[in-house]
């Protein structure tokens, strides 16, 4: 069974950064778009970047400057560069992969509380004030 996991989270101070990884274990992810959401307590799942396999990029307009998405295709791996943290990006994050469906339609699946094709079990992500 294919596996997306996720590594990175931890507690920083606000105005700190850290950096979340996306290993598969089985399937080649080149092809596929690849993207996080995170989900907050009590709140709704929120898109927060994707990347297609052109490595073209989107992001939510809350994260827009502060976070980057890259992908290393040799590796299998996606990444997710967090700077400028806030107390607002606390959160569970979550990466998924989809082999059709991208950038908008990725954040209105995630909206719609609609399950990508692949998703991970999250690492999270604590930023204090």
């Amino acid at each position: 069974q294919e596996q997306l996991v996720e590594s990175g989270g931890g507690s920083v101070q606000a105005g700190g950064s850290l950096r979340l990884s996306c290993a598969a274990s089985t399937y080649t992810y080149s092809s596929y778009c690849m993207g996080w959401f995170r989900q907050a307590p009590g709140k709704e799942r929120e898109g927060v970047a994707t990347i297609d396999s052109d490595g073209d990029t989107r992001y939510a307009e809350s994260v827009q400057g502060r976070f980057t998405i890259s992908k290393d295709d040799a590796k299998n791996t996606l990444y997710l560069q967090m700077n400028s943290l806030k107390p607002e990006d606390t959160a569970m994050y979550y990466c998924a992969a989809d082999s059709v469906r991208c950038h908008g339609v990725f954040f209105m699946l995630v909206a719609q509380n609609r399950r990508i094709n692949y998703e991970g079990q999250g690492t999270q992500v604590t930023v204090s004030s």
